[in-house]
Formats: structure tokens, sequence, C-alpha cells
């Protein structure tokens, strides 16, 4: 069986070629892909590799997908063809020192997925057993297809214990901070967005809904600004940081309470360091964390969000391509004007 997909050769290096795809080994799962969506690690991946996602070249790119199953291979007994299906990108192994903890998403043995970018993919054994959903009836490929990415979020949130009345910033608007400020307004926080893009201070608006919109290229120095925004003017209670920059680390650390929590969501390079004040840190009794990647049960949560309308994804699509355009939509996110595309093979 053949597929026209893109294929990631290296670092700008991507083409759009047809492959052939192997019947499915036992567990196994061909879907048709109905959805895909471009994400911002795939834009980083596109121009400078990806230690974790890329092992082996040429690889499968785009990783966030809907679709019908087409085939499924042996000793597959929860799904059948023609059934409606979302996968997430990865399921841990359940049996390392991690999993055995509950930290499912430090699993030494991820089993990563890509390829969404192609007609078909196939779904490893171990994540169409623990991280492969049937879509509720009525729910759209499209709006399936942000499961991935919502997981993450939802995983950051709830980690972050975001309570109902707390002054929460969000720094970093793409989709990411977008949604990440879409579920601090659910948890009945007060939501700040903070971000440059005049097409993402729009969405924080129409899409998040949050109570106060910072454009920053109006304030070079945001400090202040959140400031008159919080509670007595103390400081955030939390501060989310969704660019991956060190030096907006750093600045986030500043945008605190005493007693508050920054949350350090944005991945940096690698080898990248920050440099924080520790007389802040320990005597304002700060509260440092980072959250990384999704688990079985934050997938499955982010399906209800969509599924119940709370999160209203499609609002972040920016338009509809086909795959011939994916390096197309790439340059348009290096660009600043994108939020996602909807890529439909």
């Amino acid at each position: 069986m053949k597929s026209r997909a893109i294929q990631y050769y290296g670092p700008q290096n991507i083409k759009y070629e047809e492959v052939i795809i192997k019947p499915p080994q036992a567990g196994e799962v061909v879907v048709k892909v109905e959805a895909a969506l471009t994400c911002g690690t795939d834009v980083k991946t596109y121009r400078r590799g990806h230690p974790l996602l890329i092992k082996n070249i040429p690889s499968g790119f785009g990783h966030e997908f809907a679709g019908i199953v087409d085939r499924v291979g042996k000793d597959v007994k929860n799904f059948k063809p023609g059934d409606r299906v979302v996968a997430a990108n990865s399921a841990p192994c359940s049996k390392c020192f991690y999993c055995e903890r509950g930290e499912y998403n430090l699993c030494e043995n991820l089993d990563l997925l890509n390829g969404a970018y192609a007609e078909y993919i196939t779904v490893p054994a171990r994540i169409v057993e623990k991280n492969m959903l049937i879509l509720p009836d009525g729910l759209s490929f499209d709006k399936a297809a942000f499961c991935e990415p919502l997981a993450n979020v939802v995983h950051g949130v709830e980690r972050t214990g975001i309570k109902a009345g707390q002054s929460v910033g969000i720094i970093g608007i793409g989709p990411i901070g977008l949604m990440f400020a879409r579920l601090a307004k659910l948890k009945g926080a007060r939501v700040i967005a903070a971000g440059r893009n005049p097409l993402k201070l729009e969405m924080a608006r129409e899409f998040a809904q949050a109570d106060e919109i910072i454009n920053l290229n109006k304030y070079p120095n945001p400090e202040m600004i959140f400031r008159d925004f919080s509670e007595e003017g103390r400081g955030l209670d939390v501060a989310v940081e969704c660019v991956g920059l060190p030096e907006i680390w750093e600045q986030v650390f500043s945008l605190v309470r005493p007693g508050g929590t920054v949350h350090f969501f944005g991945g940096c390079k690698s080898g990248s360091a920050v440099t924080l004040d520790t007389t802040k840190m320990h005597y304002g009794d700060i509260k440092i964390m980072s959250v990384f990647h999704h688990t079985p049960e934050y997938f499955r949560k982010a399906l209800d969000y969509i599924a119940s309308g709370e999160v209203e994804v499609e609002k972040l699509i920016t338009g509809v391509l086909g795959l011939k355009d994916i390096e197309y939509a790439m340059q348009r996110h290096i660009e600043g004007k994108a939020i996602k595309f909807l890529i439909k093979p």
C-alpha cells in the first residue's frame, strides 16, 4: 500500500513523496489521516532538528492528527476498520523507574510517533493500547486533532494547581499559551495574557477570553503593568512562561508575589542557563516548577474538554492547507503569520 507523505530529511529539508505503508503488525493500526495540525514543535524541528522526536532520517513528520481506522493488525481488540479515532504521539511503557512512580510523562521508553503529515499513518501497538481513543459522535476530526497539544496544557494547568480567584499571567500566546490561558480562565482565575503578535493578541481576547491583554510592544519592561493588574499591586499569584527563551524565564520570575508560583512551561534550547534571584526565591517562598509532555490521563481529559465545547479549539485554525503546502506553512509560522494550520491530506 502506498501513501503520499511529507518526509523529514534534516533541518529545512522536507520532501513530499510516496512512501510504502506496510501491513500492520500485531497490535498496530493503520489510520487514514482526515485532519492534521501544524505545531510549534514541528516548526522548531523544521528549523533545527529535534533530539527526541526525530531519531532516524528520513522520518515521518507531524504528530497531531485524527482519522479513520483503515486496517488493524493481529490482536487488536478495541478498534476496527471504520472507527473514528484520535491518537497521541506517545505512550509510556508502564514498567520503568518513572512509570512505576506514576510519572508517565518521564517514561524512559516513550514510544514516540511522527508521520501525521501523510495520507496514512501506522500507529504503534503501545499507543493503540494506551493512548488512542474513539471519537464521540458528532465531534469533527478537525477539532479532535487538537487533543495532543491540549493534553500538554491540561497537564500543565492541573499540576500548577490554578484556583478560582487567582491572578494568572500568561507570557507568550502562541497556541500553547492561548490554550493555557483558556484553561486557567475555566478554572476561575483572573487571566492576564501578554504577547506581541497582533493575530495572537486578538485570539487572547476571542478564544482565551482573557481578562486583560498586554501588548508587550508597548511595554518593554512588563513588570509594573502586571503588578497593576494583580491584587493590591503585589504581583501575580501564578506566572506562566510559554515562550521558551532564557531571558523571558528570568523576566517572568520577577512578576510573581511572595508565595506565588512560577511555571516555566516553554522549553528552552538545549544548553540554556538562567540566573534567578535566590534571595527572592528563598525569602519570598516562591514555588518554581516546569511540566513536560502529557500522559494518557491528560490526553483523555483533553478530549473531554474539546467534546464538551468548553475549549473552542477550532478558533485557533489560521487556514486549511494540503500536504504539498507544509513547507509554506512552516514559513508562515516562522514569519509569525499563523497560529495553527489545519492540514487535509
